[in-house]
């Protein structure tokens, strides 16, 4: 069983996790025979959130925690759930860059805020129902956990509540100031997220086990019976197949000599597209991006999600361009605060960065030295303090 006392007002224990960030304290406790719960509520509007919270779950359950994940999706009624995630799917295909305006009127402060938080709030008793005889719930997506932090502060939930911030950068939709901790993959994305009011420590980014660069292992090309010559491009707007990566692959073809081979995931339309341009490689929904990534020159992306995390990690230099509006952007601008992803702002930029991946030594671009989610939950390592 996890042990916490939680302050008698929100507002202090917010103020007092925020002098003493440094320290936070053990959020679960594991004894040898037993099995805490922690329940994870992700949402999959996209798979970087279903992907990091099965991570999660491995992390959790090899340590000896019973784990179930639920889908934020499933737990709104009259499958309003469902509903926002077609809304979502189609205003990305059909007009990306709209995107970033949708996501800006739902900030706090701003006008459909409050009518956007209530309609998430629907799913509170589902959420209650789901989560009822955990020792600890995870939030991995902004709108779960702004129903979880208002679940919080009521005290219809009562056991500690973390958030994981999938994203490099942390829009105020992100932060409930109910939620005990925020776990953020990189310094820049916590002094936002701390900024914002949340309690924040920095957690080793969890990716798949194998994708982590090993020297000396190599691959077999996927692609070997296509007889490519040359240098390549992974291009990939996660998996969705969003925002602009048909002129993606027509700069690469003008600004460079590295053939782009483009991730179109589930957008059929695209891929027909891309097929009928010489020179580019279109694939379909794939399960070795693994191979694939290893055996590319680089990896062009556009939203800084999950698989970006994966690219990083699997040693292969790693180039933002022509981002999506609104996460998208915002999480090119901090990958490329924290060192960790260069930002091609146009053709030229694109260029030479090419040029310098194609040159780059290969090795697992993520932070190592910092505490493990195992570690940070349960007190056993100390959190990296955000200033």
């Amino acid at each position: 069983m996890l042990t916490f006392t939680a302050p008698s007002h929100p507002a202090d224990r917010i103020r007092r996790m925020s002098i003493d960030s440094e320290r936070p304290g053990p959020l679960l406790q594991i004894r040898p025979g037993t099995a805490p719960r922690v329940a994870i509520v992700s949402a999959s509007y996209g798979a970087g959130h279903n992907s990091a919270s099965r991570e999660i779950s491995r992390a959790l359950g090899g340590a000896g925690c019973d784990v179930e994940i639920f889908d934020f999706v499933d737990l709104m009624p009259w499958r309003l759930g469902r509903a926002l995630k077609v809304g979502y799917k189609m205003q990305l295909r059909i007009s990306p860059d709209s995107w970033g305006t949708t996501m800006s009127l739902t900030m706090p402060g701003r006008p459909f805020h409050e009518p956007f938080t209530r309609l998430l709030r629907l799913s509170t008793a589902n959420i209650v129902e789901a989560v009822r005889g955990a020792d600890l719930i995870i939030s991995t997506h902004p709108f779960s956990s702004q129903v979880i932090g208002h679940l919080r502060t009521t005290g219809a939930v009562t056991v500690p509540t973390v958030t994981y911030l999938t994203d490099a950068a942390v829009p105020a939709l992100w932060i409930h100031p109910g939620i005990d901790l925020n776990l953020a993959i990189h310094e820049v994305a916590a002094r936002e997220a701390r900024a914002l009011g949340g309690s924040t420590a920095v957690v080793q980014p969890l990716v798949p086990p194998g994708a982590a660069y090993v020297p000396g292992k190599t691959f077999p090309d996927p692609l070997a019976g296509l007889g490519l010559i040359g240098p390549r491009a992974l291009v990939t707007g996660g998996s969705l197949g969003a925002g602009a990566l048909e002129q993606t692959a027509r700069d690469i073809l003008e600004h460079s000599d590295m053939t782009p081979v483009v991730l179109c995931a589930t957008d059929p339309c695209l891929k027909r597209r891309l097929e009928r341009i010489p020179g580019v490689v279109a694939l379909g929904w794939r399960t070795d991006v693994r191979a694939l990534m290893a055996t590319s020159d680089c990896v062009v992306q556009n939203a800084g999600g999950f698989t970006s995390l994966e690219a990083l990690a699997s040693g292969t230099p790693v180039i933002t361009y022509r981002s999506i509006s609104g996460h998208g952007a915002a999480n090119s601008v901090n990958l490329d605060r924290a060192g960790l992803v260069p930002w091609a702002r146009d053709e030229i930029e694109l260029a030479k960065h090419l040029v310098v991946a194609a040159d780059s030594p290969r090795f697992n671009r993520l932070a190592l030295g910092v505490p493990d989610i195992v570690g940070i939950l349960t007190g056993t390592r100390d959190a990296t303090a955000v200033a």
